[in-house]
């Protein structure tokens, strides 16, 4: 219900665009998140996004570099990252949940999602 691609090898200060077909999921009931794996660490929260994209959130440490978007018309939610950094590194999961999902919150915890993406590898290095 949901694959990931986009990711790939790129240098430090580099982007990439990450994105998560959707099929058999609503895609204005449903929050939408991004979540990350790096190398011998925990998964954790990168963004998340409301049903009507009326509010993202973002981790601290990608705030102004990465952002989150939907297009309802093509059933496709968007992670851009832009000026990567070798932390970035990791795999990188798109999820959806109905659950504590509102017009002005989307959950940020792993717990809450229902359904996950086989995930798609983002390397950062020279």
């Amino acid at each position: 219900r949901l694959v990931e691609s986009g990711g790939g090898l790129v240098q430090p200060g580099g982007s990439l665009r990450l994105s998560c077909g959707v099929s058999a999921l609503g895609m204005s009931n449903n929050c939408f998140g991004w979540f990350r794996q790096a190398p011998g660490a925990e998964r954790e929260g990168v963004s998340c996004i409301t049903p009507a994209a009326s509010r993202t959130t973002y981790v601290e440490s990608v705030k102004g570099r990465f952002t989150i978007s939907k297009d309802i018309n093509k059933n496709t939610v968007y992670l851009q990252m832009n000026m990567l950094k070798s932390e970035d590194t990791g795999v990188y999961y798109c999820a959806a949940t109905t659950r504590e999902c509102g017009s002005s919150r989307c959950p940020f915890r792993q717990l809450s999602y229902d359904f996950w993406g086989q995930g798609t590898q983002v390397a950062v290095a020279s």
